[in-house]
């Protein structure tokens, strides 16, 4: 399934705008014959926008998500990115995988917040691992800080995810995370993992970029630099296949040793 990396940070604080840098990135894609396009983290309205992060807040069935729907269903490819969710009294940091025919397909609220403008801004999720059905792959979203937890890439594995989806807001000083640590949890887990980041300074943030694409031998198949762009690469569900079978990992599990680890 080609996949496609969208290594942008928008206009912060407009969603309007941000829908435009969408659609444009969807036809791209899709004329490259991409079936997924990957946002980053808080793409719909960007990320370090302040109090606007409550104004900005929609459902995840509100108008922003369904102009997405639109988007993916006119260009033929599933979309997954990042948006403030509101629920009811509280505000989530969510990422939205829609289909090629514009079915919202799963919703995941962030788990692991960062920092205080997390903390101050948004309410954790509480569901570990959330996943859907995509070209015959089983997709998981987990957002950023999310993955440095391998806790939470395990219980993904164990649940069968292929590809995992990490919309980010990666910044500077911890570009290792892009670089080191998202190759090695793809490689002990045998899953394929799509880390797509923002780009540029935004307020007191500096985003790093270096999106990648990484797989179960823990190469990536894609990288990109510091700047905004749009990556291209393929996942291989027969090659995912051969490396779990050649890969005793999870086979050699001990999970009764671990219990006071969890």
């Amino acid at each position: 399934m080609r996949t496609a990396l969208l290594q942008s940070s928008g206009r912060p604080g407009s969603p309007a705008e941000n829908l435009k840098v969408l659609d444009e990135a969807a036809g791209r894609a899709a004329a490259a014959g991409a079936r997924l396009l990957v946002t980053p983290e808080m793409f719909l309205t960007g990320y370090a926008i302040g109090d606007a992060v409550g104004h900005l807040a929609e459902p995840a069935d509100g108008e922003a998500a369904d102009a997405v729907a639109e988007t993916a269903a006119r260009h033929g490819l599933a979309i997954a990115y990042g948006y403030p969710e509101r629920a009811g009294g509280s505000v989530f940091n969510s990422a939205q995988l829609i289909s090629a025919d514009g079915t919202r397909l799963a919703n995941y609220r962030k788990t692991h917040l960062f920092g205080c403008f997390e903390h101050d801004h948004f309410t954790p999720g509480g569901r570990p691992v959330v996943q859907a059905d995509l070209d015959g792959l089983t997709v998981g979203l987990l957002i950023c800080y999310d993955v440095e937890f391998p806790e939470n890439v395990r219980a993904h594995a164990l649940a069968g995810t292929d590809l995992l989806l990490v919309p980010t807001a990666q910044m500077h000083p911890f570009q290792f995370v892009a670089e080191s640590v998202v190759p090695v949890r793809a490689f002990e887990n045998q899953m394929y993992v799509a880390y797509v980041n923002r780009v540029g300074r935004e307020g007191e943030f500096e985003f790093v970029g270096l999106s990648t694409l990484a797989g179960p031998d823990g190469i990536a198949r894609t990288r990109a630099g510091r700047a905004g762009e749009l990556l291209l690469a393929d996942v291989d569900p027969a090659f995912l296949t051969a490396s779990r079978e050649a890969n005793p990992y999870l086979r050699d599990r001990r999970p009764g040793l671990y219990g006071s680890l969890i």
